[in-house]
C-alpha cells in the first residue's frame, strides 16, 4: 500500500495544533515559576488544565488514531528511522497511551499538579511537610490511576507506566541490576576519597559573590559553551529547569547563592546543556516526534556533560579561570587554580540532590527511586515518607537532613507529578561519561579545544550523533550508535576514578 502524504500532513497537522496548545499551558507554568503573583495560582491552575486539556482532546480524537493505524500500515517500506516513518510510529504510540486516560482524568491532573507546585513552594520556605501532604496523597493517587490506565494491555507495572512517559521502554527490573552495581561501586570510591586526609579547601568558593556579578558571568559562560540567546533567556527561580515554549524560545532557569558560587554557575552549565539540546533539535519538526527529544534520559546526558565533563574538567578551567578571576577580583585573585579545581571537585555526602557532587549525586537518585516506587506501590504512606527519607539519606550519605525543607520537600518533582522521572537522571549521567568519551575519540583532541575555549567542535559533534535524531532513533539506540557500544556504568566510573584518585591521592 503506497504512503499517503495528504494524510500524513494531516495528521501532522493536528500534533503541531496540540503542540500550539501544550506551549502555551508551559509558557503560563514558566510565568508561574518566575513572577506569577501567589493570588493568581488559583485561575493559573484552571488555565493551564484547559489547555493541556485541550491538546489532549487533539491527540486522542478517533479520527485521528484512525489515521494514524492506516499510516503505521503503510510504512513497510520506508527507512524505520526516516522522519516519516519516526513520526507516524512516535505519534501512534502517544496516541495509545494517551487514549487511556478520560479527559476528566487529564484535567485533574492537571489542576493538581499546578496547584501543587504551587502548595510546594510554600510549603518548602516553611519547612512544613504537613501543609504540603494533601496535595501530595491527591497527586499519588491520581498518578496511580493514570498508571494503572496506561499499563492495561503491556506488561508494564503501574510504576513502569509512569516511567514509561520520560524513558520509552525502560523496565525496572532491567534498571535494579545496573544501578545496584553502580551503587556498590560508587560507595566504594566514595568512602575512599572522604577517608583520604588529602581534603579540598573549599573556603575559596564560599565567599561573598555579589549576586549580580554572578547573573553576568553566568549568562556569559552559557554563551560562550554554546546557548543562543537569539533563541534562549536565562532566569531565576526557586529550582532550576528548562522549558522550551517554541522552536526558537528556549528558557533556563538557575539560583544563585552570595554565599556558594558553584550553585548559580553549574546549575546554569546545566540548564545551558538542557537548552542547547532543545535548540539542537530540528525546528521544522517542532511538535512532531522527529523535532522533539527522544527521552529525558538522554536529555539529561546533554546537561550533564556540559556541567561536569566539560564545566568541572581542569582543561575547561585553564581558560575559563582567568575569566573568573576578573569576574571576581576580590573573592579569587589570591587562590590558584589548582586549588580551584579541586575545590569545585570536592566529594562530600551532602544534603540538596542539586548540589551534589559528582560521586553522590546517583545516590540521592537511587535513594529517591526506592522512595517513590514504595509511594505508587503502596508500599509506603506519605506519613511515613519523611521518617522514611531520613532513614535512606543516614544508611546511603551517612547524614541526616535537619529539616523536611533540606530533606524530603527539597524537589519540586512529585509536586508536579513526575513519578518516573528521577530514574533518569543516572541513565543521563551514563549516557554523558559514555558519549563525551565517544566524542574525545572523534574530536582527538578534545581536551585541547576546551583549554582554549574552543566548544564548537565538541557542541557540533553533539549535534550530529543527539540532537539532530529528535525521536527517530530510541535512547539505547541512539547512545550505541553514537558510542559503538550499549549503555553501560564503565565510563562513568572510569571518568571519576580517573579524576578523583589523582586529587584525593588515594
Amino acid at each position: 500500500m503506497p504512503f499517503n502524504e495528504s494524510q500524513f500532513e494531516s495528521v501532522c497537522s493536528t500534533a503541531r495544533q496540540a503542540a500550539i496548545f501544550q506551549s502555551a499551558a508551559d509558557a503560563l507554568e514558566w510565568d508561574e515559576r518566575t513572577g506569577m503573583p501567589l493570588a493568581a495560582g488559583g485561575y493559573r491552575a484552571q488555565q493551564v488544565s484547559t489547555l493541556r486539556s485541550s491538546a489532549h482532546q487533539l491527540r486522542t480524537d478517533d479520527v485521528y488514531g484512525d489515521a494514524l493505524q492506516t499510516l503505521l500500515d503503510q510504512i513497510g517500506d520506508l527507512d524505520p528511522h526516516s522522519d516519516q516513518a519516526a513520526t507516524v510510529r512516535g505519534l501512534h504510540r502517544d496516541f495509545v497511551r494517551d487514549k487511556k486516560l478520560p479527559i476528566d482524568l487529564v484535567t485533574r491532573l492537571s489542576v493538581a499538579t499546578v496547584r501543587g507546585q504551587q502548595v510546594w513552594d510554600d510549603a518548602r520556605k516553611r519547612d512544613s511537610f504537613d501543609a504540603f501532604q494533601p496535595a501530595l496523597d491527591e497527586i499519588i493517587r491520581l498518578k496511580r490511576d493514570a498508571g494503572a490506565r496506561m499499563a492495561e494491555g503491556t506488561s508494564h507495572s503501574v510504576y513502569e507506566a509512569l516511567l514509561d512517559e520520560y524513558e520509552p521502554d525502560a523496565q525496572v527490573d532491567q534498571l535494579n541490576p545496573v544501578f545496584s552495581e553502580l551503587k556498590q561501586q560508587l560507595s566504594e570510591l566514595i568512602v575512599a576519597v572522604t577517608d583520604s586526609p588529602q581534603q579540598p579547601n573549599i573556603t575559596p568558593l564560599q565567599r561573598d559573590f555579589a549576586i549580580s556579578s554572578q547573573r553576568e558571568f553566568s549568562r556569559n559562560v552559557a554563551g560562550w559553551v554554546g546557548f543562543d540567546f537569539a533563541r534562549g533567556r536565562l532566569d531565576e527561580t526557586s529550582h532550576p529547569f528548562c522549558t522550551t515554549l517554541g522552536p526558537n524560545d528556549c528558557r533556563i532557569l538557575t539560583r544563585y547563592e552570595s554565599n556558594w558560587l558553584p550553585s548559580g554557575l553549574f546549575g546554569t552549565l546545566h540548564e545551558a546543556g538542557h537548552g542547547m539540546y532543545e535548540q539542537g533539535l530540528r525546528s521544522d519538526w517542532f511538535g512532531l516526534p522527529p523535532g522533539n527529544f527522544v527521552s529525558l534520559g538522554i536529555h539529561e546526558s546533554q546537561s550533564r556533560l556540559w556541567e561536569n565533563q566539560v564545566g568541572r574538567s581542569r582543561p575547561f578551567w585553564e581558560w575559563l579561570y582567568p575569566k573568573a578571576v576578573g569576574a571576581f577580583p576580590e573573592q579569587l585573585s589570591s587562590t590558584e587554580l589548582d586549588e580551584f579545581y579541586f575545590a569545585i571537585n570536592q566529594v562530600r555526602p551532602s544534603l540538596i540532590r542539586v548540589e551534589a557532587d559528582e560521586a553522590t549525586y546517583n545516590l540521592h537518585i537511587l535513594i529517591r527511586f526506592e522512595l517513590e516506587q514504595a509511594l505508587i506501590n503502596d508500599e509506603l504512606s506519605t506519613s511515613d515518607l519523611p521518617d522514611a527519607w531520613n532513614r535512606q539519606y543516614k544508611e546511603c550519605l551517612g547524614i541526616t537532613p535537619p529539616s523536611n525543607a533540606d530533606g524530603v520537600l527539597q524537589d519540586v518533582h512529585w509536586s508536579a507529578g513526575l513519578f518516573g522521572y528521577f530514574p533518569t537522571y543516572t541513565l543521563g549521567n551514563l549516557a554523558a561519561a559514555q558519549l563525551f568519551d565517544a566524542a574525545s575519540d572523534a574530536l582527538g583532541n578534545l581536551d585541547t579545544m576546551l583549554s582554549r575555549g574552543e566548544f564548537a567542535p565538541l557542541l557540533e559533534w553533539l549535534r550530529d550523533n543527539v540532537h539532530r535524531h529528535g525521536r527517530c532513533y530510541s535512547g539505547s539506540e541512539l547512545v550505541e550508535n553514537a558510542t559503538g557500544s550499549p549503555l553501560s556504568s564503565t565510563h562513568l566510573m572510569r571518568y571519576l576514578e580517573n579524576k578523583l584518585r589523582p586529587l584525593y591521592g588515594i
